[in-house]
């Protein structure tokens, strides 16, 4: 009897250990936890963003490499635009599916982003010309559609720019054309696989 009453006090405390904090009992108030992980109120400082159940410390991830990591079927969650101080960000090759969030214009710090070999769909945010430090963007093998937004221009970084195999349709933005032109990126790269109109000739 003294052995279970031991053992069920160690699993409350064990619980009581690893629960998430109460937002609320941290801040007061009507304090919630935003989808950066951040309790508001006052006092409260720093913040996680929780992606596929992982913590991410937004202060410190400066990478993100989650290539092949078995991510199936799921979306990238709006909090990934929480992780500001990113530079390099990986996430090919998981069959991740729905579109991607307009929020990933805040990692305005990234030089790679790769979302390759997914299942991503809907148009590419226009909101990703924000990024303008990248030097890679493979957004390939997803089934993408609408046109390219012109705002793809405004990266004029860009080394690589890989848009293949996907199901973009319409002309591709004299902005761009003028990118591919300045910074001798591969036409192919973005025309083989999808439904666009060369206007850059």
């Amino acid at each position: 009897m003294k052995a279970l009453l031991l053992s069920m006090l160690f699993l409350i405390f064990s619980c009581d250990i690893f629960k998430e904090p109460d937002c609320t009992g941290l801040s007061g108030g009507d304090a919630v936890r935003d989808e950066c992980g951040i309790c508001g109120g006052d006092g409260v400082d720093g913040g996680e963003a929780i992606l596929w159940g992982e913590y991410y410390d937004i202060a410190t991830t400066d990478s993100l490499i989650l290539q092949y990591q078995g991510i199936i079927g799921l979306l990238i969650p709006p909090a990934i635009g929480c992780l500001t101080n990113l530079t390099y960000l990986d996430l090919g090759a998981n069959k991740l599916g729905g579109e991607i969030p307009s929020s990933i214009g805040n990692l305005t710090n990234l030089t790679y982003l790769s979302l390759t070999h997914n299942g991503h769909t809907g148009e590419i945010p226009s909101s990703i010309g924000n990024l303008t430090n990248l030097t890679s963007l493979d957004l390939r093998f997803n089934r993408l559609t609408g046109e390219i937004p012109a705002e793809l221009g405004q990266l004029t970084n860009l080394t690589k720019l890989n848009l293949f195999e996907n199901q973009l349709t319409g002309e591709i933005p004299s902005a761009v054309c003028d990118l591919i032109e300045s910074n001798n990126l591969d036409i192919d790269s973005i025309l083989d696989g999808n439904n666009l109109t060369n206007t850059c000739d």
